[in-house]
């Protein structure tokens, strides 16, 4: 996608040093907008192989409201592996901290427990949560069937009262569903971008996010838009960064999704959703930064 790589050529050519909480040290540009019209095509990078299996699994994480990292490590999945609740392991970047860290398996009140149970006291990630709290995906999801013009179609993961419980507190921190001419358009907002690691994962998430509700509430799929605040590299990615933007975006077309068995967005499992005709450019292997 030429929009993505755009806004990896900006952070190169205008971005800042900045230090940050990692300690790695980024480039930084303050502000961005991505777009993509989803009758284009499934928005997974084809300048660099992306792992759909990982991005479906974290997403069905999140729409179920899990909180126990060890859900995702069962499915192979462990992009989540080093982080944990600062409750139980405070955080820190001295060995004895990161192994705390990486041995909790309880996440704290991340995203999927904002998402379906928005301000119910957190007791930990093996608690019954069933009628507590708001589920604002829940409410979305009825609205939009109810009333598809609504323009209050809002979920938050930002709740400030909570963030000294979360591993981490929320990057995309909310989105907006909005139906227009009955194609649904869903826009996320961001306020820390890891560009080359994060963005491709967080576009193909809301993108397939975008698909379950649009076969939810029977809508054609339109447009995913991003709004993107601290739009940074980090250091020991700037190489990397260069090398893809030496890739033709254009050699490979958009792959598509396709959704089996569809019943529901909260019955939905990772495996339903099949990625198809994905061809891309050889990974670009990028180390993480905690």
């Amino acid at each position: 996608m030429q929009t993505y790589l755009d806004i990896v050529r900006r952070v190169l050519e205008t971005g800042e040093e900045k230090a940050d909480r990692t300690g790695v040290g980024t480039v930084a540009i303050a502000g961005a907008m991505f777009e993509h019209d989803m009758a284009a095509g499934f928005p997974l990078l084809t300048t660099k192989k992306i792992p759909f299996r990982v991005v479906a699994s974290e997403l069905e994480f999140f729409i179920k409201g899990i909180t126990d990292k060890q859900w995702l490590q069962e499915r192979n999945n462990h992009i989540w592996d080093e982080w944990a609740t600062p409750v139980k392991a405070p955080y820190g970047h001295d060995a004895t901290a990161k192994e705390r860290m990486l041995n909790e398996r309880d996440l704290g009140p991340v995203y999927g427990f904002q998402w379906r149970h928005f301000g119910a006291a957190y007791r930990g990630y093996d608690a019954d949560y069933s009628g507590q709290g708001v589920d604002q995906l829940k409410r979305v999801v009825e609205t939009l069937k109810a009333d598809p013009g609504d323009r209050r179609l809002i979920v938050n993961s930002w709740n400030a009262a909570m963030l000294p419980e979360m591993a981490l507190p929320p990057c995309h921190y909310s989105y907006q569903v909005t139906v227009i001419k009955g194609r649904l358009n869903l826009l996320w907002n961001q306020r820390s971008v890891d560009t080359m690691l994060g963005l491709p994962f967080n576009i193909a998430s809301y993108a397939t996010l975008l698909h379950l509700l649009a076969k939810e509430t029977g809508c054609q799929e339109g447009k995913l838009v991003g709004f993107l605040a601290d739009v940074h590299i980090y250091k020991n990615h700037l190489e990397g960064a260069k090398e893809q933007l030496t890739r033709d975006p254009n050699k490979y077309p958009l792959p598509r999704i396709e959704t089996e068995n569809f019943t529901s967005i909260f019955d939905w499992k990772a495996e339903d959703t099949k990625l198809l005709a994905y061809e891309s450019y050889p990974k670009i292997s990028f180390e993480i930064a905690v």
